[in-house]
């Protein structure tokens, strides 16, 4: 069986704005998630493969935080994804086309983080980062992103399998 190497990331939307009589799903980003979702690009550039596939919620906060990174490749916007549970987010992953080699996952807390933990194996098997592991557990602040690395098809990754190699806060220096 030829394996083939698959990098997962996970990003929380940016920081959103409360503006008086906005519906939650349609909350813009505030000025500080504008600016950390164009690091996150940065970052997303600089230190992984090129993301060649993105699922991301319909969200307003969502999209814009997909928009302000600047990654360019092809979407599928999936209503689902908004409140989803984490087994939710696996189907969707689930559904992935094969020839998608890194893809990206803009969705929503706490379900990226929970989502994470639970693809990730523990105990640093598959070579799980546990000291990502452990500050994800603690917290998961908008616009970070975890990396997993698996290997196999998308449609077959299940709880656990997958390696969790970095997490990232991209924040102003």
């Amino acid at each position: 069986m030829n394996e083939q190497r698959r990098t997962l990331v996970l990003m929380r939307h940016a920081k959103s704005a409360y503006p008086d009589g906005v519906v939650d799903h349609d909350r813009p980003l505030a000025t500080r998630g504008i600016r950390e979702a164009g690091l996150a690009g940065n970052w997303l550039r600089a230190n992984l493969p090129t993301v060649d596939g993105v699922l991301c919620s319909t969200a307003a906060r969502t999209r814009e935080t997909l928009a302000r990174t600047g990654v360019d490749a092809p979407v599928r916007y999936a209503e689902r994804l908004y409140g989803a549970t984490p087994g939710a987010v696996i189907e969707e992953i689930n559904r992935v086309a094969d020839s998608v080699k890194t893809l990206l996952v803009v969705g929503h807390e706490p379900t990226t983080s929970s989502l994470a933990l639970i693809l990730a194996a523990a105990d640093g098997i598959h070579g799980t980062n546990s000291t990502a592991a452990q500050r994800i557990s603690e917290k998961f602040p908008t616009s970070a992103i975890a990396v997993l690395r698996t290997t196999g098809r998308w449609q077959d990754l299940e709880p656990g399998g997958a390696a969790l190699v970095a997490f990232h806060v991209p924040r102003e220096a």
